[in-house]
């Protein structure tokens, strides 16, 4: 009896460990953010799309969570980044699109969702478009580049420095850039021409795709871009190998991680302009170029969970699939994309897109995938990408700072799927501020024009000068403005946002 008893003890005790031991695994999970550019609600398949084929985000909506009234934090990208990355809003650093050249944005010593991760023991990456700008004013891209990704808690970097219409064309891999050759250094000027490479405006006949004038500064690989550039002619990156070039990289880091936790912040540069889909995905769709750079950000998409089935780790890890603002189609480039359109929503039911207030601005696809631990379903709750951080930080056992990730709240049972309540107050930032509280939406007054080349992009722009107040539920479209009907309901929204703005 005695051995009985001792022989139970153990297989208690065993029980015991283990089961401690896949608590601690599971609340250390993998975690991977993919995060598409200027992808709209309505640009993939589970979101209605039929035009184009997104097989692999499909697939990811169908084992986890598809989000109906998930947004990013600001209608345009950099906005949105920082307060991914940060949980701040982004107009409280002043954020907006950034320059090629710009300083880092977000400081070293603020608390990140990379860096907060590291203290939880996570290895970390960023692979992709950065857009957050790097130094601290003028860069050396002849040297080390610094600060940037790796002093905010990123432990490998291979970075896009800001867009791929954006010079300087190169990667930037841990604050230098790869294969550069110190015979041929780069130069870039974002106040003037520099050097004697062929600009859009001198030799359109060199153009894969014509351009406005903004687009039309230094030719790389036939595309005219946004700034000047010479040198570093070997470093230079092929526009259509570039998801191939990512994707290896990802590949490299993942399974070299696969044996502890690891954090992976994949931006993909699909589907901002200028759109140069690879070989094997031109002509795909009948959307044309937009299109086909979706199918291969799906393509992209599928060769990570593929991966991860592969290495045996799908079940521990955690992917987050979203965008960080709404859908444009013409953005600077000719590429067809309004005339190739063909009755595909890019917004789905949503009015507006990148740059605006309306719903479209920032009501983007999100998915949250987590094989065995999310149950598969359709979650209407109200979230915010500026709330991952604090989840995030709730899921790994991190405690904040006091005053760290100041905008960010603890909605991790809402990202898991365990709750149908997201937020209570939603902010919605474009080139003004908006809130949501229900399906109740306000968008305050601005009373600077609307600039010419935001009317140029044939979006609505969302702009009055009047407060602006819809029924979300009974108006998807914000068609109605109710704000004379509902003054106590404008009154109590404006008040709320006015407390969240001090």
């Amino acid at each position: 009896m005695e051995r009985k008893s001792k022989g139970f003890i153990l297989l208690l005790l065993a029980c015991f460990v283990t089961g401690w031991t896949a608590v601690k695994a599971q609340s250390r999970p993998n975690i991977i953010v993919l995060y598409a550019d200027d992808l709209g609600y309505g640009d993939v398949g589970c979101y209605g799309a039929s035009a184009v084929k997104t097989p692999h985000i499909d697939r990811l909506a169908a084992k986890g969570v598809r989000f109906t009234d998930a947004h990013c934090s600001a209608a345009t990208c950099t906005p949105s980044r920082v307060s991914l990355l940060t949980g701040i809003y982004a107009f409280r650093k002043k954020a907006a699109v950034l320059p090629g050249d710009a300083p880092l944005l977000i400081r070293p010593g603020t608390v990140t969702l990379p860096g907060m991760l590291q203290q939880a023991g996570y290895s970390t990456a960023v692979i992709g478009k950065w857009h957050l700008g790097l130094g601290n004013g003028v860069i050396g891209w002849n040297g080390h580049i610094a600060p940037g990704p790796n002093e905010l808690g990123f432990d490998y970097s291979f970075i896009i420095p800001a867009t791929t219409d954006r010079v300087p064309t190169v990667f930037v891999e841990n604050g230098g850039v790869p294969d550069l050759d110190p015979n041929d250094p780069i130069a870039v000027s974002y106040t003037g021409r520099i050097g004697d490479e062929p600009t859009g405006l001198s030799d359109p006949q060199l153009l894969k795709q014509r351009a406005d004038t903004q687009h039309s500064n230094t030719i790389v690989n036939g595309i005219s871009r946004i700034g000047f550039m010479s040198g570093g002619k070997r470093a230079r990156w092929v526009d259509e190998e570039i998801p191939m070039v990512l994707n290896a990289k990802v590949k490299d880091f993942i399974a070299s991680h696969m044996n502890q936790p690891f954090f992976l912040y994949y931006p993909f540069p699909n589907i901002h302009v200028p759109r140069a889909p690879n070989k094997r995905f031109a002509g795909k769709t009948k959307l044309g170029a937009r299109g086909d750079v979706i199918e291969e950000m799906d393509w992209m998409v599928g060769e990570v969970t593929r991966l991860l089935d592969s290495l045996g780790i799908a079940e521990n890890t955690l992917i987050i699939f979203s965008s960080d603002n709404g859908p444009v189609l013409d953005d600077g480039y000719e590429d067809f994309a309004v005339k190739l359109n063909n009755g595909h929503q890019p917004a789905g039911i949503f009015r507006g897109g990148k740059y605006s207030a309306f719903e479209a601005g920032t009501r983007v696809s999100t998915i949250t995938c987590w094989p065995g631990t999310i149950q598969p379903g359709v979650s209407a709750a109200l979230c915010s990408q500026v709330d991952l951080l604090a989840s995030l930080a709730a899921l790994t056992g991190q405690q904040l700072p006091a005053g760290a990730a100041q905008d960010s709240r603890n909605e991790l049972d809402a990202w898991l799927g365990r709750s149908k309540q997201g937020r209570e107050y939603l902010l919605e930032e474009s080139y003004t501020l908006s809130l949501r509280r229900n399906t109740w939406k306000y968008i305050a007054p601005q009373q600077v024009p609307v600039p010419d080349w935001l009317k140029n992009k044939k979006i609505e722009p969302g702009l009055e000068q009047v407060p602006q107040l819809y029924d979300l539920k009974k108006d998807p479209g914000e068609k109605h403005n109710l704000a004379d009907q509902y003054p106590d309901i404008v009154k109590a929204l404006k008040a709320e946002l006015e407390k969240i703005i001090l």
